[in-house]
């Protein structure tokens, strides 16, 4: 017995020292041949290569980026509306947003009707009124529900709504409502509405499913209005009463013809976590078709691993590059890949106008560090970069020319960009536009320049900082 096992123990050894090796060549032969920024790709293969024994298992579970067969069954993601509308606007019918459609967003579509969210007590006492106003159907989901007071009041009401008839479905993100997807939400389901966790971590159901996240914040009632932006519902975010903590976010309650494509993405997104038919759901109800009731044109995109493109990150770099005066950019986390990197700096260098907006200091750490480096460059170049004072700013839009605004749950960085679940709606009214621009002003003048950094003069600084840019790709 001894002798077999000095024999097979370095076999054994030997199989597994090959299987790996064997394993970390196809994962690197795989990664090479997805469609990857550059590097995204670094931060893989450096990972895979020199630490296999934690590159591997983390790929495995965090890698995946696009899903065939989900992009195969959910198909729906770029509908048609149900019957035409007129666009005005010439930017909806320009290049730019027909090149959105070509990798996978909705055509534009007018006749809608627009209202800017800026405060969280605004947020919170629209979303309160749309949900007690409902009479069929109230379509809610979220990437984090609060276990706080916002949270729980929110919970109440959709319960006394499934009892008083009406159709709730709650669709939450199973990572980002890790402690409020079961227990907490049950008050809804014993009033007969229906909840559901979109992509539970355990059990795996394939590669990249844990890091895959679902950040679309979509609420849709009567599928005739919407609720859309960077809101998520928490105390943080929303609340009926104003308070020191919140933080500075911004959405939009949407009426008109729009709101069906949205409602389409919720329900691509929540027949995929209920497995129900969404043919099924088209027949239970809902209007054939909703009436203009704006002047406002708006395409609405969703972005993720479901969609065979990257429409949002396409829309974001032609806009960019097509600008003729100005770009206004509104982000929390700014970790912007080489070709929107680029493309501003080539813009600020020509004598574009071009304002950044981000908060002296966020809720990550080290997303802070690793925009340091984009922020420095961008300023050296003429781009006006602005810290946000008063707290943790939230909110999410990009302004260009004064006539497309861009507005939802998307951030400027990678994960938003390349990895995450995503919904944005491109703004082509002007007055609408006009609105936005105003809103950002207000951001503007609560917020200050950011210091001219003539040198980084800490080496523990400056290691941690590049550190963190060389894992962007992954945060």
């Amino acid at each position: 017995m001894l002798l077999e096992s000095s024999i097979f123990g370095p076999i054994l050894r030997h199989l597994l020292t090959v299987g790996g090796f064997l394993l970390a060549i196809f994962l690197i032969a795989r990664l090479m041949s997805e469609k990857r920024q550059p590097g995204n790709t670094l931060a893989w293969l450096l990972g895979i290569a020199l630490v296999p024994y934690v590159g591997v298992p983390l790929y495995l579970l965090l890698g995946g980026r696009k899903l065939r067969r989900l992009v195969a069954r959910k198909s729906r993601l770029a509908p048609v509306p149900s019957r035409e509308t007129s666009v005005t606007s010439a930017a909806a019918q320009g290049a730019a947003a027909h090149a959105l459609v070509l990798d996978g967003a909705c055509l534009p579509v007018g006749g809608n009707a627009v209202r800017l969210l800026t405060g969280g007590e605004q947020a919170y006492a629209e979303l309160e009124h749309h949900i007690r106003e409902a009479r069929h159907t109230i379509h809610l989901m979220t990437f984090i529900l609060g276990r706080d007071d916002t949270g729980r009041r929110i919970v109440e009401l959709l319960a006394q709504r499934a009892r008083d008839g009406v159709k709730v479905r709650l669709l939450l993100d199973a990572v980002g409502c890790l402690f409020s997807s079961r227990g907490f939400v049950k008050p809804i389901r014993q009033a007969g509405g229906e909840v559901q966790r979109f992509m539970p971590v355990l059990p795996l159901q394939w590669r990249g499913s844990a890091n895959l996240r679902n950040h679309r914040k979509i609420a849709v009632f009567d599928h005739r209005s919407a609720i859309l932006g960077g809101h998520n519902l928490a105390h943080e975010y929303m609340g009926p009463q104003p308070s020191p903590e919140r933080w500075r976010d911004f959405g939009t309650v949407i009426e008109g013809p729009a709101v069906e494509l949205l409602n389409e993405v919720f329900l691509a997104d929540w027949c995929y976590a209920s497995r129900q038919s969404i043919d099924l759901l088209h027949q239970s109800g809902g209007p054939a078709e909703i009436d203009a009731c704006g002047n406002c044109d708006l395409q609405v995109v969703a972005s993720g691993p479901d969609v065979a493109g990257d429409p949002l990150y396409e829309g974001i770099i032609s806009f960019i590059q097509e600008a003729k005066r100005r770009i206004w950019i509104i982000t929390p986390y700014f970790i912007p890949d080489e070709v929107i990197f680029r493309s501003l700096l080539v813009k600020a260098r020509t004598g574009h106008e071009i304002k950044l907006v981000v908060p002296a200091r966020s809720n990550h750490p080290i997303t802070d560090r690793a925009r340091r480096y984009y922020l420095r460059e961008l300023q050296a170049a003429g781009v006006e970069v602005l810290l946000y004072q008063p707290g943790m700013m939230h909110s999410k839009g990009m302004i260009v020319d004064d006539c497309v605004g861009l507005l939802g749950s998307a951030n400027f960085d990678m994960r938003s960009l390349f990895v995450n679940f995503e919904i944005g709606v491109f703004v082509y009214s002007e007055p609408a536009v006009a609105a936005m621009r105003a809103w950002a002003e207000e951001l503007i003048a609560h917020s200050r320049p950011m210091p001219v950094e003539r040198e980084r003069r800490r080496l523990l600084g400056n290691i941690a900082e590049d550190l963190s840019r060389l894992f962007a790709p992954m945060l």
